[in-house]
């Protein structure tokens, strides 16, 4: 419900819900109405949200970083940065986003503008030919999700090189056409990223499958199974 609600835009009500609760809120009660926050840029809500997160776990790094991506997403960029300061502080370390596929029984995996891969030129030549023809098809990258406050054009190269279009190049030029591809995520997938790979799997013929940490995408000619709702 709190999650229904926050997808709604309806913050105040999930956070009534959460607070009328005939139990303890836990974790994922809050981190929710945290990330709900973070779509809609309600600053007061999230540090409500942020702080009772943290009560429960003081050492949870994604309470940080959701609270100062909540920041940067209303341009409070001062603010962002002491959060990330005191996760330094208090040695509190957010997950790194990783993205892994599995070419004849062996795992390669991949970190954002990761450049440790034997293939690293060919992947990311690949890299850059689908992000062109990707715009070209109508694809406009959503600088947004780049939380730091930096000139579009750097914000645009990080977007191309996130971990799973890494990961989706290799793919590509790693297997025959029309081969399934399947791609495993530790984080949830970007808005940039799902909406890239709905058009990457046009211009590809092909069916992309990505796992993150909430669920399956099943993309095939430019839509996904999730039909934008995750």
């Amino acid at each position: 419900m709190v999650d229904l609600f926050g997808r709604a835009g309806l913050l105040q009500e999930a956070y009534k819900f959460v607070e009328n609760m005939p139990m303890e809120p836990d974790v994922i009660a809050w981190g929710s109405l945290l990330s709900s926050c973070k779509v809609y840029k309600n600053v007061d809500l999230a540090k409500v949200a942020a702080e009772r997160l943290l009560l429960l776990e003081p050492n949870n790094g994604g309470a940080y970083s959701a609270l100062a991506n909540v920041y940067s997403a209303c341009g409070k960029w001062d603010d962002a940065a002491k959060i990330r300061k005191s996760m330094r502080a208090r040695g509190v370390r957010k997950e790194q986003g990783l993205s892994w596929i599995q070419i004849q029984n062996k795992t390669h995996v991949f970190g954002v503008e990761d450049g440790l891969h034997p293939l690293r030129d060919k992947i990311y030549k690949m890299m850059d030919k689908i992000w062109k023809e990707i715009k070209k098809m109508g694809f406009a990258p959503d600088t947004e999700s780049v939380l730091h406050d930096l000139e579009v054009e750097v914000k645009d190269e990080i977007l191309r090189y996130h971990s799973e279009k890494l990961a989706i190049a290799f793919g590509i030029i790693s297997t025959p056409e029309n081969t399934t591809l399947r791609i495993m995520k530790n984080l949830r997938v970007c808005n940039d990223c799902h909406n890239a790979i709905k058009f990457i799997s046009k211009l590809v013929d092909r069916e992309i499958i990505v796992r993150d940490a909430t669920r399956f995408h099943h993309f095939k000619d430019g839509s996904c199974s999730c039909r934008d709702y995750w």
